[in-house]
C-alpha cells in the first residue's frame, strides 16, 4: 500500500507556475505553424549598386513586374498543391544596405499578381550606390524569411545582379549558412558588365537542393530570363 505521506508535495509556487505554463500562448513554433500556408516564400532581392544606372534599374523593375503579369507564371503558381506563393521584393547593395521595396504578399489569383506586379512598378528606387554585397543581401534575406506572415512549404531567395560581391563577409560563407537553414538561393545574374558572372554565380552563390541560375546576356533580355526563372522556382518541389 502507497504511504503519500512520504512521496514529495509540489509546493504551491510550484503549482502555480506550473498552471501559469499551461495558461500561457503556444511556443514560437506552434504560432509559426498557425499561419497560412504557402507553396513557397520568395525573396525577391534586386541589385540596386553603382553599376545599376536608372536606365538598367527600370529595365530590372520592368522585367520583374511584367514577369507577374505572365500568364505561364500565374499558371504556375496556381498549379501548386496550395494554388499561391508569398513575395517581397528588397533592393539591396553595401553589405548593412537593403530596402524593402514590396512588402510581403500572398499570390493565388491574376487579381493579386497584378497587384503585387503594380507594387513593383509604383516602388521607388532607394539605393544608388555603396557596392555590391551579395553576401548581405543573402544575410538580410535571411532576416526576413523566419518574419512572413505565411509558412513556406519551400523558402527561396532570389538573387539578380550583374557583378560579384566586393562587400561584407565572403558570399559562399553566407550562402552555406542559409543552405544549412533549409533555404535554396537562385541566381540571375545579368552578364553584360562582368565576363564570367555566370558561373561565379553557380560557383558561390547558388546553393541547395535544385539551385539554379538563370543569365541573362543583356538587361534588355532581362523580362525573358525572369519568366522563366520564376517558373523553374514556383515549379519546383
Amino acid at each position: 500500500m502507497r504511504d503519500f505521506r512520504k512521496e514529495p508535495i509540489m509546493p504551491r509556487w510550484l503549482s502555480a507556475l506550473v498552471a501559469l505554463l499551461l495558461w500561457l500562448p503556444a511556443p514560437a513554433q506552434a504560432q509559426h505553424n498557425a499561419l497560412p500556408t504557402t507553396d513557397l516564400l520568395l525573396a525577391l532581392m534586386v541589385d540596386a549598386s553603382g553599376s545599376v544606372n536608372q536606365y538598367r534599374f527600370e529595365l530590372q523593375r520592368k522585367g520583374y513586374a511584367d514577369a507577374f503579369r505572365n500568364k505561364q507564371v500565374l499558371s504556375a503558381i496556381r498549379g501548386g498543391a496550395n494554388g499561391s506563393i508569398a513575395a517581397l521584393m528588397v533592393q539591396w547593395t553595401g553589405y548593412s544596405m537593403q530596402a524593402q521595396a514590396v512588402p510581403w504578399t500572398l499570390i493565388k489569383d491574376e487579381r493579386s499578381a497584378n497587384a503585387f506586379a503594380d507594387a513593383i512598378e509604383a516602388a521607388p528606387r532607394q539605393l544608388f550606390g555603396g557596392g555590391t554585397s551579395i553576401s548581405g543581401a543573402i544575410d538580410h534575406a535571411m532576416l526576413l524569411l523566419p518574419n512572413a506572415p505565411y509558412r513556406g512549404l519551400k523558402r527561396v531567395i532570389d538573387i539578380s545582379g550583374d557583378g560579384s560581391n566586393n562587400r561584407g563577409r565572403d558570399v559562399r560563407e553566407a550562402r552555406d549558412d542559409a543552405v544549412k537553414a533549409g533555404v535554396v538561393i537562385n541566381g540571375l545574374p545579368i552578364v553584360a558588365l562582368e565576363w564570367g558572372l555566370d558561373k561565379y554565380f553557380y560557383d558561390n552563390v547558388i546553393g541547395g537542393p535544385g539551385a539554379f541560375i538563370v543569365p541573362a546576356d543583356s538587361y534588355e533580355n532581362f523580362s525573358q530570363a525572369i519568366v522563366r526563372k520564376l517558373i523553374l522556382e514556383i515549379a519546383m518541389k
